[in-house]
């Protein structure tokens, strides 16, 4: 299994240009099943997830072209199987995006039990929830099946603002009869993409961006071309490697108005950037200094549903604050197993107590000392790559494949800014 070996001290500095958005990318790769047409998409992240579902797609029987790089012409030739392959179900918790195509396209879906993070529980009670108002039937023997003679419109209050689940009701409301309302909906920048992908492709949507979105069905969509947006998760860890090295550092092709949660989150801890356009520059010397709250109270950061801080940047804000002055209390208030990876953090050197599954308190600054460590998911991973960055002397960072699930071709694109990273067998 591979790992990474970094020797801290490093500072990055220099220029670097945000990836595609994978929450976007997966989603987006789903809905091409929704067509018989070629679908262009572009800006599509070079990450393991989008392989996985790349691979679901072509033993559905599509076809997959990828002409020049993060660009992929997808074209369903004869959809083959309503079935999920075992192996890529297991790999990422997205697979079970092909479930609303699916059942849209052929009445029926075999969803075996998703994979992805350990980050706790994550319920696909919302998924069945609005697939089974839609029309369909559920029903469990390993896999799920989901089967439907037929979907027809309906007025659905979501349990929770699921990302995924409101994702799998649009793509199959955009094909059934007459009209559907989600309420409750999910509205992180990732669901306006794939919106506004099916609306290039013919669909019929009302109020993207809000939490209440109106589809009305129609009978057949077209083919399209569409880029999707900056992955904002991607230019906030690099915006908090940055200012925890003490970099200087310019990020390119982002969406500014994606990153206003995580302005204010991180001006909690003194770090700011200016912006230009579509770059934004993250100065060294920054305050590096927990701004109180009124009366001298100690600040809160947490996260919450779009437009709240999101809670992917939460394990990353958190190394982050261990190289500032003052304390900080960090509330995870979605995932119970999120914050588990801060007992390696401890072993470091950093000055934080866990007081339960949701919440620490950090203090800093803290000199940390280079560790064995394991990533444990995506955003875990990243932090632990800033926290080896910041340590003296060298780190191991084991079970990478985690990591480069979500970031593409870090190492190199870190090598480029400076940092001492090696990828190892």
């Amino acid at each position: 299994m591979s790992k990474y070996l970094i020797e801290g001290g490093f500072p990055i500095n220099g220029t670097i240009r945000a990836s595609g958005n994978k929450n976007a990318a997966l989603p987006c790769l789903a809905a091409a099943l929704l067509t018989d047409d070629p679908v262009i998409l572009r800006n599509i992240p070079d990450i393991e997830d989008v392989q996985v579902m790349l691979e679901v797609y072509a033993a559905l029987g599509g076809t997959v072209e990828n002409p020049e790089p993060n660009v992929y012409r997808l074209r369903l030739g004869n959809l083959k199987s309503s079935e999920i392959p075992l192996e890529q179900a297991r790999k990422i918790r997205a697979s079970i995006l092909f479930a609303g195509p699916l059942l849209a396209r052929t009445g029926k879906v075999v969803l075996p039990p998703p994979g992805g993070d350990v980050i706790g529980r994550r319920r696909l009670d919302t998924h069945f929830l609005a697939l089974t108002e839609l029309g369909a039937k559920v029903r469990s023997n390993g896999a799920f099946i989901f089967t439907a003679r037929t979907l027809a419109g309906a007025d659905i209050f979501l349990d929770e603002a699921s990302v995924t689940g409101t994702e799998n009701a649009v793509m199959a409301a955009a094909l059934a009869r007459g009209q559907t309302i989600l309420t409750n909906a999910a509205s992180e920048p990732h669901v306006q993409d794939l919106c506004r992908m099916l609306v290039s492709m013919g669909a019929r949507i009302e109020g993207i961006g809000s939490n209440i979105l109106t589809i009305n069905g129609v009978e057949k969509l077209s083919g399209c071309d569409f880029e999707i947006g900056a992955d904002f998760m991607e230019v906030g860890s690099f915006i908090g490697l940055a200012a925890a090295t003490g970099g200087d550092l310019h990020i390119e092709g982002i969406r500014p108005q994606d990153l206003r949660p995580a302005k204010i989150a991180f001006g909690k801890l003194g770090i700011s950037w200016a912006q230009e356009g579509t770059t934004i520059h993250v100065p060294k010397n920054q305050a590096m200094e927990v701004n109180c709250d009124l009366g001298g109270m100690i600040p809160k950061i947490d996260d919450a549903p779009w437009p709240g801080f999101p809670p992917d940047l939460t394990s990353i804000i958190t190394v982050v604050a261990t190289q500032v002055k003052g304390t900080v209390l960090i509330h995870e208030k979605m995932f119970e197993s999120r914050m588990f990876f801060v007992d390696k953090l401890i072993g470091m050197g950093a000055r934080i107590v866990l007081c339960d599954p949701h919440r620490a308190v950090v203090s800093g600054p803290s000199r940390l000392a280079a560790s064995e460590l394991h990533s444990p998911d995506v955003r875990a991973g990243m932090a632990m790559i800033i926290a080896a960055m910041c340590a003296q002397g060298k780190s191991t960072i084991r079970n990478v494949y985690q990591i480069e699930r979500g970031y593409e071709n870090l190492v190199e694109r870190l090598t480029d800014l400076g940092a001492s990273i090696v990828r190892s067998k």
